[in-house]
């Protein structure tokens, strides 16, 4: 039987969910959106995500792939996106549903990826959920030369997690920037892919360097020892938010 692959372009807020991949012990995006297209198509639907967003993480753009043994047309698809953007509440929402190539994947295909990290230096109660507030000095001049730094290194075993499935910790970054908008410091990372927590302890590392609690000597020394316990504590999850993920022109039919 012929399979036919589509992507979904969607969004969600994960202050309520447990990151996106299925977890034995809690709700996820990829639960929550696979259990209601099966209800809608009347079949099983099996997602693939771009990446695996911790637990508390945002996505301002996130995509999956399923295989679909019938061809969904334009107007069927619009129809199913209003429908299950109906049924999920408005904590997930999906722009749109469309075919690819074949071999496309929405993880291995993606060429690369950027995540914002926002703190605020002002509490505001309508940005406590995506937003990590902090007071007191932050040198931000400083803290983009850590980023620098950063951006000239490949091997990030020092800001992943210990004990993954990944089978290398190379990552190849294209940008890495403090930047202030309004009452906030952001934080904007582009790489080609990024191992699991590995922006959240980059962030906690760089904020030791905006309080003078680390030098640019020991950056370098702490990305050189390959060891997760001698970079800083991972930020919380609320404050990132993954928000742009392009794939190759030639994916799209």
């Amino acid at each position: 039987m012929q399979q036919y692959r589509y992507f979904l372009r969607l969004a969600y807020d994960g202050s309520r969910y447990h990151g996106w991949q299925r977890q034995p012990n809690g709700i996820t995006i990829q639960q929550t959106l696979e259990e209601a297209m099966s209800m809608m198509l009347r079949s099983p639907v099996l997602l693939t995500g771009a990446g695996r967003t911790d637990a508390g993480v945002h996505a301002n753009e996130f995509f999956a792939h399923f295989d679909f043994d019938q061809q969904i047309t334009k107007a069927e698809g619009e129809k199913l996106v209003f429908r299950l953007n109906g049924f999920l509440g408005g904590e997930i929402v999906l722009f749109e549903l469309f075919p690819v190539t074949a071999h496309t994947h929405a993880r291995f295909s993606a060429v690369s990826r950027s995540y914002r990290y926002c703190i605020s230096r002002v509490q505001n109660p309508f940005r406590r959920d995506y937003t990590h507030f902090l007071y007191g000095h932050l040198d931000h001049t400083r803290m983009n030369e850590g980023a620098e730094v950063i951006m000239g290194y490949e091997d990030f075993t020092s800001f992943s997690k210990v004990d993954t499935d990944t089978m290398t910790n190379i990552c190849k970054i294209s940008h890495a920037r403090w930047e202030m908008e309004g009452s906030e410091l952001v934080f904007t990372i582009t790489a080609d892919r990024f191992l699991r927590n590995m922006v959240r302890a980059i962030v906690g590392t760089l904020l030791q360097m905006g309080t003078g609690k680390i030098t640019l000597d020991d950056l370098k020394r702490i990305i050189e020892s390959k060891n997760r316990s001698e970079a800083g504590d991972s930020v919380p999850a609320k404050g990132l938010t993954l928000f742009r993920i392009v794939y190759p022109n030639d994916i799209y039919l």
